[in-house]
């Protein structure tokens, strides 16, 4: 079965995209270039950030996807990852509410891409 192994991001910049990404996921880019840099996320899968095609880019245009980020300890980890977060200024799109699947929040990168914390699905 052929599964999705690469989750790219178009950003603006790269190396700001990078800085973001790392910071947030403590982790740091396995290929770097100027245009191109990648996350390793284990078994074979990458979230890839890219600026080849960052004359499309708006913040203000609405996404139609996110990056999920799903994470083991319930809702107290969810609350302590957001307060980090926001601790550190990144802009939250959606603040923390009980959803389907529990507890979630959503905050965006700097080109306006939403990533989505919510409880593992164990």
């Amino acid at each position: 079965m052929r599964l999705p192994n690469q989750f790219l991001i178009y950003v603006s910049d790269a190396a700001s995209a990078a800085a973001f990404y790392g910071e947030l996921f403590d982790a740091k880019p396995e290929v770097l270039s100027p245009r191109y840099m990648t996350f390793d996320l284990g078994g074979g899968v990458v979230l890839a950030l890219w600026s080849g095609k960052s004359r499309d880019l708006d913040p203000a245009t609405p996404r139609n996807f996110e990056v999920g980020i799903l994470v083991d300890g319930g809702s107290n980890e969810i609350r302590a990852i957001y307060d980090e977060w926001v601790a550190k200024g990144i802009e939250v799109v959606e603040e923390p509410n009980e959803d389907v699947f529990g507890l979630t929040f959503v905050i965006s990168d700097l080109d306006g891409n939403r990533l989505r914390v919510a409880p593992a699905d164990h």
